[in-house]
């Protein structure tokens, strides 16, 4: 179930025109030839979380930013878009059916001349259709 919900998690943050406007790239990988800013999934891990009726898993996943800026919250409002999205996620997809969506934790860091890297981590617990 990790990876139909990596192809979920792009395919949704890609139909948001609001987010296709500010970003150049919303892909599964760093992109190679891209410009600032893009999103990319850097990570995702999953565990069982199955019951005794249902297969399920527990899936983390970490969503990276890239973008400019000089003053600490220069991407704020794109980094509030792109949680506002992955929380409307929706439940129901094709494989699985999303149960809980839960922000875990975030990472900025100035990488010089004005680079940005934000790190959004999210869990997803997922039942099998």
């Amino acid at each position: 179930m990790e990876i139909p919900l990596r192809a979920a998690l792009i395919n949704w943050l890609a139909s948001d025109p609001a987010l296709t406007g500010e970003l150049n790239a919303i892909v599964e990988e760093a992109p190679l030839r891209t410009s600032l800013p893009w999103l990319a999934i850097s990570a995702s891990a999953s565990a069982d979380w199955s019951s005794k009726t249902h297969r399920g898993r527990e899936v983390r996943v970490a969503l990276e930013l890239h973008c400019r800026g000089d003053q600490p919250a220069a991407a704020a409002d794109l980094v509030s878009a792109i949680e506002q999205r992955v929380e409307a996620l929706p439940m129901t997809q094709p494989e699985f059916s999303v149960v809980t969506i839960q922000f875990l934790r975030a990472r900025a860091e100035q990488r010089g001349e004005s680079l940005r890297a934000i790190l959004l981590e999210y869990r997803f617990r997922l039942l099998a259709d």
